[in-house]
């Protein structure tokens, strides 16, 4: 049975009719036809659905969408533009990180809300942090030279 739900998404509010127990990824991307987060595993183990909701990394396949209402989420498309990127996004660019790019999203949006909250994280917690994200393509040394590289920026 539909609900409404409101919350913001990218400093707008929507308000959607919607189950739910449906998961937030659904609604972002099929509902509001947001390009990213991206479906990986459907079990939160790769980090491709991550969004910031409430200054969290989250991952929004597991979220029920009911579970965001009144939380203000951020997609990776809420981060910057391509003329003023993001520092996680602008870090991402400058080492040329994207293979495929199918992970990206979980990596920048995990990376951006812990730099966010402290950008001068340690070389093990800048690990620890990224250490349940998936990337097929073997990017992982470019993503960590992005991730330190934006938190130098952002310190």
């Amino acid at each position: 049975m539909a609900k409404r739900i409101s919350f913001e998404v990218n400093g707008r509010t929507r308000r959607l009719d919607v189950d739910p127990d449906m998961p937030l990824l659904y609604a972002l991307r099929n509902v509001l036809a947001l390009d990213n987060p991206k479906f990986g595993c459907g079990l939160a183990q790769c980090g491709a659905c991550t969004v910031i909701m409430n200054g969290e990394a989250t991952r929004s396949c597991v979220t029920p969408v009911s579970a965001a209402a009144g939380s203000k989420i951020r997609t990776i498309e809420g981060l910057g533009t391509p003329d003023k990127p993001h520092p996680v996004q602008a870090a991402f660019i400058a080492e040329s990180v994207p293979f495929c790019g199918y992970c990206i999203n979980g990596w920048v949006m995990t990376a951006t809300a812990a730099l966010e909250k402290n950008p001068r994280l340690s070389e093990a917690e800048i690990r620890q942090t990224l250490a349940g994200l998936k990337c097929r393509c073997g990017s992982h040394m470019a993503m960590l030279r992005a991730v330190r590289r934006a938190a130098k920026e952002m310190a």
